[in-house]
């Protein structure tokens, strides 16, 4: 297995001294989409005894030119991170988007690369891939500049699913809404949040149903409600569960929403522990009940319908 080496800016690499093939994008979810156009970097590295390496960025570009309405980001930087750990990478360079970098220009692209990367081999991009101050560069562009400086440029076609294209944008829009399973065979794994199990006020408890409760805060915000779960202990072991991420209108209305997953078995897992939730089906939208034992009522048949959702993918 790769080690996988993490460099905070192209002015902090430290490689050996091989040839590097990079693959270059903002990568938001490292959807199927992505992972083509990174597996290309890979694949070529493989065949030549070379690094591949990804080349991301960090924060997206609209936080600096529309601070008012960013992108919310599909995973966050750790999260992501995570995800391209898995690709078979050597390396992951996560450059800042500063106006300083955002102001050089398209022709100073690939000799600002090859500054810093001097053993840089080729580039891999997606085929509708921008690059350069007010986004003036375009694949073929940087194909001709890569051809001046003797480097190969890899255009990787857009993947498409159900006759459009697999995007971060389509992806947003199905996690926001709420279709999680659709969200997933885009992203070519399970959506996922991680974090520490905190201490919680015990009335999932109370109620009959005890709760991990986890720190988490995302950009993207999940369609409120409740989803089973997969959950995953630092071992990688994984427990079927049945999450609900909202406001909790019924028994105190939060102002932050809050993430509870109940295990459909036994568990050891509690405060201070790290997991991983996997987000694999929506089954029923947030709301207010009249009081707890409406809730109470509600919660034991979602426990039903989340076991009857692992039953099914049981049988095959």
């Amino acid at each position: 297995m790769n080690t996988l080496r993490q460099f905070d800016g192209l002015d902090r690499v430290a490689l050996p001294d091989r040839p590097l093939h990079l693959a270059v994008g903002m990568f938001d979810g490292v959807h199927r989409g992505h992972q083509a156009v990174i597996g290309s970097a890979v694949e070529t590295a493989g065949r030549g005894g070379g690094l591949a390496v990804v080349l991301t960025f960090w924060p997206h570009p609209s936080r600096l030119f529309h601070p008012e309405n960013p992108v919310r980001m599909i995973l966050g930087r750790e999260a992501k991170l995570r995800v391209l750990s898995r690709l078979g990478l050597d390396g992951v360079i996560d450059q800042p988007f500063t106006r300083e970098f955002a102001g050089v220009g398209a022709d100073e692209f690939v000799p600002l690369l090859l500054r810093h990367l001097p053993r840089l081999a080729s580039i891999s991009v997606g085929e509708n891939w921008r690059f350069g101050r007010a986004r003036e560069g375009d694949v073929a562009r940087l194909t001709a500049d890569a051809r001046t400086a003797g480097l190969e440029v890899v255009r990787v076609p857009r993947l498409e699913q159900d006759g459009a294209p697999v995007s971060s944008s389509r992806i947003r829009e199905l996690i926001a809404s709420g279709q999680i399973a659709a969200a997933n065979a885009l992203l070519g794994y399970a959506y996922f949040a991680e974090g520490v199990v905190q201490t919680g006020r015990q009335l999932g408890r109370q109620l009959g149903f005890p709760t991990l409760n986890l720190a988490w805060e995302p950009e993207l915000l999940p369609r409120y409600g409740v989803y089973a779960v997969s959950v995953l202990d630092e071992t990688g072991r994984p427990s079927p569960g049945v999450a609900n991420y909202g406001l909790r209108p019924t028994v105190e209305q939060t102002t932050r929403p809050l993430l509870e997953v109940h295990l459909l078995g036994e568990t050891a897992l509690g405060p201070g522990r790290a997991i991983t939730v996997n987000w694999l089906h929506f089954l029923r939208p947030e709301k207010k009940f009249p009081g707890v034992a409406e809730l109470a009522a509600q919660i034991a048949q979602d426990r039903r319908d989340a076991l009857d959702f692992f039953g099914r993918i049981a049988r095959g």
